[in-house]
């Protein structure tokens, strides 16, 4: 039999599959989150993949903002033991994880075996996530993917000093409007985001080593700024995004063994 962790994010569903070794058998992203029709069609990719049927699957672990709502599933688990568990298996010897997902912002410490010891998240305003992220593209008429590369490019960062992503919506309109670099503006927005990501870390304390968790870690201009606001190296796995689905399958795995 197999185990399925399903992430129902905000802005995209996340799947994976273990075997009965606990290998992981398929993965499957769909950027579209919950009260969409994201978390069915990621469900019906990962079986696909994994050339299974729902037959086949001994036990399924839901985590993430919709896990509520899928219908189908042996039980659930907090987006934080999730990130927790997927992080430390992917990036062993992880003690303090940054997660920026698409309504908030989450900073872990966890211990060797991969438990939450202690965490913060931000207040219910949509600054420094991967939503205000989405919103500044939008207003520079990019890419949300291209703000990497495009920071990158720059040679100062421009000041955007609110962390309301209303107000800082202004500030980048009026930066445009001044005829300030494109590149500098988004090297700007990465350096505000990181301001507000920092100070979350710094609640928490910096506990070596440092990875992120959720699909805006491949965002590596973020996490350059990032890295320079907490002066240290940032670990990121290139199946970050699947961090929370992978940690949700581990559990299932285990309840599916022990069952």
């Amino acid at each position: 039999m197999f185990a399925v962790g399903i992430d129902i994010g905000s802005t995209a569903s996340k799947a994976v599959v273990l075997a009965e070794d606990g290998a992981v058998a398929a993965k499957a992203i769909v950027p579209i989150g919950t009260g969409t029709v994201g978390p069915a069609r990621v469900f019906s990719q990962v079986l696909e993949k994994a050339g299974i049927t729902r037959e086949d699957v001994g036990w399924i672990t839901a985590t993430g903002y919709g896990r509520f709502s899928f219908e189908g599933i042996n039980d659930q688990k907090s987006e934080l033991s999730c990130h927790a568990k997927g992080i430390s298996h992917l990036l062993p010897g992880t003690r303090t994880i940054v997660d920026i997902g698409g309504q908030d912002i989450k900073v872990m410490r966890i211990n060797d075996k991969g438990l939450l010891m202690n965490f913060v998240m931000n207040d219910k305003c949509a600054a420094g996530t991967g939503r205000f992220l989405d919103t500044m593209a939008k207003v520079l008429d990019v890419d949300v993917t291209n703000l990497s590369e495009l920071s990158f490019r720059a040679d100062e960062a421009a000041e955007i000093s609110s962390t309301c992503t209303v107000f800082a919506e202004s500030e980048v309109i009026s930066k445009l409007a001044a005829n300030v670099k494109l590149e500098n503006i988004v090297a700007g927005i990465h350096k505000s985001v990181a301001r507000r990501v920092a100070s979350l870390v710094q609640r928490v304390g910096v506990q070596l080593q440092v990875a992120m968790s959720g699909g805006v870690a491949l965002n590596q201009g973020l996490v350059h700024s990032l890295e320079e606001e907490i002066d240290c190296q940032i670990q990121v796995h290139e199946d970050c995004q699947l961090a929370g689905a992978l940690g949700a399958a581990l559990y299932a795995y285990g309840s599916m063994q022990s069952a």
